[in-house]
């Protein structure tokens, strides 16, 4: 048996053998080793996802400063500074803008969301 790795004479430097499987060949072209599919539904999934939780986070934004639980919560109640400035018209709606600001920016990313092939 003869190993190819002392098959060189000393002066020499070995070649490298060429990768026999698919991951090594993966790895050395710096691709990652999911298949193209697998890559497209993780893709979709997750511009999915984004504009799910986008568009839900926003839509509390809009709400939840003008009820009534917005202000008398536990833990505004040791805080009396903090929960008039919470209470503040602008700062509610500055929150409110911020929602709408959320769900532009998740069906601007729903909008143009195209895929790689």
């Amino acid at each position: 048996m003869t190993d190819p790795t002392f098959s060189t004479a000393p002066g020499e430097s070995p070649e490298p053998a060429p990768p026999s499987d698919i991951h090594a060949t993966l790895i050395n072209s710096g691709e990652e080793a999911q298949p193209p599919a697998i890559q497209l539904w993780m893709h979709r999934t997750s511009v999915f996802l984004f504009v799910l939780i986008s568009a839900v986070a926003g839509v509390l934004l809009i709400i939840l400063p003008w009820t009534p639980e917005w202000t008398d919560n536990y833990l505004l109640l040791s805080f009396p500074s903090l929960r008039s400035f919470v209470a503040n018209g602008f700062f509610r709606g500055i929150c409110s803008g911020l929602g709408l600001l959320d769900i532009w920016i998740g069906f601007w990313e729903a909008l143009h969301y195209h895929e790689h092939s």
